[in-house]
Formats: C-alpha cells, structure tokens, sequence
C-alpha cells in the first residue's frame, strides 16, 4: 500500500477581518468563518481520500487574537481525524508563537507537535518494508533569522524521508524572512520531499526532490486573492512521489476589471458591471466569490461614477445578490473623462483640475508631504496588517501617488455637480 497524506500551511484560524468594506454583516460573519470552514474541508478531503497523514507547516493559529472557542473547534475536526486512524504531524510557525493556545489546547493522540528535542518520527511502512519518516524541527518563536535546517537530521538510509520546515526561503514580498534557506540547500539535505509553509502563495519548487509551498488553504482579503488549496501527496511503494493540487478555499477575492470605455449612459454601465460579475462568479462555481470591482475607461460618466461611491456600491451590490455566492466588497473607480483626460465639467473644474494634475501633484513638496502623512496612519497600525497593506518602500511610494490622484479626481467630480442615479 502507498502512502498518502495532505500537506498544508498557513490556516491562521479566526484571523480578523482586515477587508475595507465589509460593512454587510453576513458577508462579515462568512469572512471571518471562512478559516474554520477550510479547516473542516480540509478535514473532509483527508477522510475522503483516506489518507494516512495530515502535515500541518505553521501559523495554524493567528498570534493572540485566538481563544479557548478557538482551540475547542481545533480539537473537535482533530479527533474526527483520530476516530478514523489519520495522524497529524504539526510544526509551528511565527505566528503560532503569540497564541495562548497553544499552552492550554491538549492535542489528541493522533496528533504529532515536533519540538525542538524530537524531530524524526516513523509515520509508516510501505509494503515493501521500507519505513517513512517525517521531520520536523519546532520553533517557538516569533523571528527566525538564522536557518533552522542545521536543526534537521540526516535522512534515514533505505527510507523515505519528509521534512516539514516553515521557511520563507530567499524571500518573498509581503512575508518576513522566516528560517531563510535556499532551494539548493533543501535538495543537498537528501530528503524526498519538503513539506513547507509560510508564503501563501502555491509554488512547487522542485519535482526532485519534490518541494512544495502549499499556499493558504483560505485568503483572508483582497491581497490573499484567487482560490486556495492544499497538496495531496502518493508515495508509491517504489518510493516516487505524486502530487496534486485540491481547492479548499470556501469563499476566493477577486479584483475584476471592467472597462467602460464609451459606455455613456448609467444603465449602460450597469449592464457591463452585469456581464462581469457573471464572469467572475464562474471563476469558483461551487464557492462564494468576494469581489473588487475596478472600474477603468474613458466615459462621460467618470465624474458621476465618483460622485456618490455609497451609492455605486449599492447599485453593484444589488446585482450581485442576484447570482448566488457573489459578494462585492468595495468598488475602485479609475475611470477619466471621455475626451480622455480626467476633465471633469464646467470650464473652471477643468482647469483647477489641469492645475491639479500638471503643478501640485508632480510637486516634489507635495509627494513627500502626503508621503509623510501615509507614513504616520500605516505607523498607526497593528503590525501584521502594517505589513499586508505594503509589502516594501517603492509599494509604498506607488500607492501614496496613486491616492493622491484618486482624491484628487474625487474633488474633481464633487465639484463638478450632484446627482449620481438620476435615470438617463
């Protein structure tokens, strides 16, 4: 019989909302259940496959927003595995480091924590006798600056060899370096495969040895985008090892762009808004779909399309409703005027907006003073959501810039004259 486990990363149970719209309380109530439901899917996959290992690579918990309501639902989809023989082998992750939970939660049976004292356990042996061994090496702690594959044994002989290590490798934008090593040293380790986590982005570094970054199994907002998976691995009693990708995620964000370039009445809008969210609702059929509408184009509705975004949300959420399991969480509205510029109405609008445009925001005065005020509300922040909302300095500088034209515009078409749903 081969042998068959899921590997995962990154969960962060009961992570708090950190979208910018949800004001609607039952897509806030799906937002922050999601997490649990991809626990409970991916619970579900394990048993349906029935596998014989679940590996979970770090950051199970979110730091110390979790709870004792938290660790009991954590025990309840961990014994449905137990009542079926699947172990759990789990590591922890930067975040794990600040949850009380895990000083409180008592794991069941099944349920393997590597420490930093045992890092080598034997989780089978395949019908020609030769055994499986899972690695892992624990780290309680929040930063990792040094690599911890030093930490890890030597693979056994005549076996396979897992290793589950939450790493950041060289780097990834929007993730602190975590136990940085490289791909060159997990292949010279002489494991067959490299179970890892905290990038939540899916990427199969090398197919021999196998490595795999799994990505989150759920995203959390708009920035963590697009459906989430986990991997499920075959060892074949001749020692190849089979990979394959599983969708778990039970609500994705989505960005969709519609352009609404000539579009010059409002209903002629709505209509091209219509059309795209019946394409961005076929992009997960079976799972709710979250979106960000990003309206572009050069139209004669740009300063009406900005004028009352309460009620373009409306109108965008009102379509939405009728196709079932499509949410909108907030709309962008990017568009410039028909004659493509940004002009906005009447001749004195236009030409403040020219003065706009042309004198004070190229101002290098001007840059680095909202630059300074951007820099005060993201000092402002938790740093966890510091951190998602830029990942790195030229970020930074591209969306100081980029709000600073967006407000502008929006002064624009508030100057330019009221009304936004009047029929036409």
């Amino acid at each position: 019989m081969p042998f068959r486990f899921v590997h995962t990363a990154d969960l962060h149970l009961d992570s708090p909302l950190s979208s910018l719209a949800l004001k609607n309380a039952d897509l806030s109530d799906l937002v922050r259940g999601a997490t649990r439901a991809a626990l409970s899917a991916i619970v579900d996959l394990c048993l349906a496959e029935d596998v014989d290992a679940l590996l979970i690579v770090g950051d199970l918990y979110d730091g110390a927003q979790t709870s004792m309501n938290t660790a009991l639902f954590l025990s309840a989809e961990l014994r449905r595995l137990d009542a079926q023989g699947i172990r759990v082998f789990v590591i922890r992750g930067n975040h794990d480091s600040a949850s009380t939970i895990k000083r409180e939660l008592t794991f069941p049976d099944n349920v393997h924590l590597f420490s930093g004292k045992q890092r080598a356990v034997q989780a089978a042996t395949l019908a020609n006798g030769r055994p499986v061994y899972v690695h892992g090496v624990g780290f309680d702690n929040p930063h990792a600056p040094e690599s911890l594959l030093p930490g890890f044994q030597p693979p056994f002989a005549d076996a396979i060899n897992i290793g589950m290590l939450h790493t950041s490798l060289a780097g990834a934008p929007g993730h602190d370096a975590y136990a940085p090593c490289s791909l060159s040293e997990l292949i010279g380790h002489g494991f067959d495969y490299w179970a890892l986590g905290h990038v939540h982005l899916r990427q199969v570094h090398c197919e021999k040895p196998l490595i795999v970054m799994p990505g989150m199994p759920q995203g959390r907002d708009i920035n963590e985008a697009g459906g989430k998976s986990v991997t499920l691995v075959t060892v074949g009693e001749d020692g190849t090892l089979t990979h394959e990708e599983r969708r778990i995620g039970t609500a994705a964000f989505e960005r969709i762009s519609i352009d609404l370039t000539g579009v010059e009445s409002w209903s002629g809008a709505l209509q091209a808004i219509g059309r795209a969210l019946d394409a961005g609702r076929h992009l997960h059929a079976e799972g709710q779909v979250i979106a960000r509408l990003m309206l572009s184009g050069a139209t004669p509705l740009a300063a009406r399309l900005r004028r009352d975004p309460d009620f373009l949300l409306g109108e965008a959420v009102n379509l939405a409703a009728s196709r079932n399991g499509l949410w909108i969480e907030t709309v962008e509205v990017a568009c410039t005027g028909a004659g493509g510029s940004n002009s906005v109405g009447a001749d004195p609008v236009e030409e403040l907006g020219r003065l706009m445009r042309e004198d004070v925001l190229t101002a290098p005065g001007f840059r680095r003073e909202v630059e300074v005020l951007f820099e005060d509300f993201l000092g402002q922040l938790p740093r966890e959501l510091r951190e998602r909302f830029v990942a790195e300095e030229a970020a930074a500088a591209d969306l100081t810039a980029m709000l600073a034209i967006q407000g502008a515009e929006d002064v624009l078409a508030a100057l330019s004259g009221s009304g936004v749903g009047e029929p036409t």
